[in-house]
């Protein structure tokens, strides 16, 4: 039976739609309805998530509705098979459902399922309907909300995709009792990250409740995730396309995504890289003189509260690395376009940052 439900909009005029974060949720379909339209739904999961959740989903969707045509998918698990064999995989099977442009995808697992399924949504009869149903921390407090959907390529992460917004989150926390430990952990990275961006209270927060977020209290992650997805909804509904503010919220991800593509997917996880990569964004913004070291290094003392990384594998070249960032998406005009800060809760984008200071800041080790 479903408890205390938190419910977030994302403002964005005929297309918000609603945030749902509670226990309980996937299994009452009170949090379905109005999100699925059509009758031909596809369930889209991966190997780790759709022994445990998918055949719950399928059968709670066609019991309360006899004409719905339901089918499910399953996807190979990890980051190493974000790509587009996968997004094939959703278009075979959409076509096997004879999925009209009134279908829906619901994307059933991490960031990775979200973004594929997503992207595949995107993409089919130029755009149908998909439900996030986030079963990861990171997902749920980041990948699962506004909108963001792709695919990697050889040479970068998330060099394809599409803007596309899913018709309801359902943020299940349940599901969390089944999240392995390093993949809870790797979450927090986010939750961090969107305390280290504009929220300086919520980073003392996070300092003071380590344990009992570690410890999976309900409370006290019911109040992280709804934090993170109140300021990314906010910062969605005014910058939906990334042409200003919502870059913020990529703090750590130029380095982290640069560190994830080198280390070779599946190595690192995202938010392992991500951790890394937000403490070498504070590390550089100290050399520029644009912070103190000791926001560095409370920003490494809480990673560090929370088992996360931050520091490069001793195998990755600094090179190498600064040769990944010239592709990151943020860039402009072929000069370096970084999120970085002047201490704990302000970030801002920084122009034209100078390839030598960021191989300075690869190259050091504490």
């Amino acid at each position: 039976m479903s408890g205390a439900m938190t419910e977030i909009e994302v403002g964005l005029d005929a297309r918000s739609y609603p945030i749902r974060i509670g226990s309980g949720l996937v299994t009452d379909m009170a949090h379905w309805r109005g999100a699925i339209r059509g009758k031909h739904v596809l369930i889209v999961s991966d190997e780790n998530v759709a022994p445990l959740y998918a055949a719950g989903v399928q059968d709670l969707l066609e019991s309360a509705d006899s004409s719905l045509l339901v089918d499910s998918l399953t996807l190979r698990a990890g980051e190493a098979h974000k790509n587009l064999d996968a997004v094939s995989k959703i278009f075979d099977a959409l076509a096997q459902l004879g999925a009209t442009r009134d279908a829906c995808v619901i994307a059933l697992g991490g960031g990775v399922v979200g973004d594929i399924a997503g992207f595949a949504a995107a993409c089919w009869m130029r755009g149908i309907d998909f439900i996030q149903v986030p079963t990861t921390l990171l997902a749920m407090v980041d990948s699962s909300v506004g909108g963001k959907t792709g695919v990697d390529h050889a040479a970068g992460k998330n060099l394809i995709g599409a803007f596309h917004q899913p018709r309801a989150v359902i943020a299940d926390l349940d599901t969390l009792s089944t999240l392995p430990e390093r993949e809870l952990r790797a979450g927090f990275a986010e939750v961090i990250k969107t305390a280290c961006i504009g929220d300086a209270g919520f980073f003392d927060w996070l300092d003071a409740n380590a344990n009992a977020l570690l410890a999976r209290d309900a409370t006290a992650l019911t109040h992280a995730i709804a934090t993170c997805c109140r300021y990314k909804a906010a910062v969605v509904a005014c910058d939906e396309r990334e042409s200003g503010k919502r870059a913020l919220l990529n703090f750590g991800h130029t380095f982290g995504h640069a560190i994830e593509t080198e280390a070779g997917y599946g190595s690192l996880l995202h938010g392992e890289a991500v951790a890394i990569g937000m403490l070498l964004a504070a590390r550089l913004s100290t050399q520029l003189g644009m912070s103190e070291e000791i926001d560095t290094q409370r920003l490494r003392a809480l990673l560090q509260s929370f088992c996360l990384p931050t520091e490069l594998p001793r195998n990755l070249k600094p090179r190498a690395l600064l040769d990944r960032m010239r592709l990151d998406k943020k860039n402009r005009a072929g000069t370096l376009r970084l999120i970085l800060w002047r201490g704990i809760g302000h970030t801002e984008i920084v122009e034209g940052v100078s390839e030598a200071d960021v191989l300075s800041a690869l190259a050091t080790r504490p």
